[in-house]
């Protein structure tokens, strides 16, 4: 497995997504200049999250998105923002697309979503990618 660590913006997907294993290597070689965003649940995010990632709660409910946008308030709107949740297949998720949505209302141009095609623990920690909260300590 070739292991370099390319920009971000050049493991985008067209549909907006990163693969976790190029957002694994920029973190490897702190390279990424990304704010990373949990918009998932909160007992997923203390268990398990990519160090460095700020908790915004659920997108799915008006609450979630209220915490997302607070989270985001003084980040500049250039800024590059990765999202992601993994409590289910991305597709199915019910955080990520409010989240991705209000985001880019608010006149975010540069988000993007983590590709975690299965969940978290088998597209990001089965991987052995970085994490940190209660559950990894153990």
């Amino acid at each position: 497995m070739l292991a370099i660590a390319l920009p971000l913006i050049s493991a985008v997907a067209d549909d907006g997504t990163v693969e976790p294993q190029a957002l694994a290597a920029e973190l490897h070689a702190k390279t990424s200049k990304a704010v990373l965003i949990h918009v998932g649940f909160a007992v997923m995010y203390r268990g398990k999250h990519i160090p460095q990632s700020i908790y915004a709660g659920p997108a799915r409910s008006p609450e979630g998105l209220e915490a997302l946008k607070k989270a985001v308030a003084n980040i500049s709107r250039e800024r590059e923002i990765v999202i992601y949740c993994g409590c289910c297949p991305m597709v199915m998720c019910p955080n990520v697309k409010p989240a991705l949505a209000a985001l880019r209302e608010m006149g975010f141009t540069h988000v993007k979503t983590l590709l975690l095609a299965t969940n978290f623990a088998t597209d990001w920690v089965n991987h052995g990618y970085p994490v940190e909260g209660e559950a990894a300590a153990r």
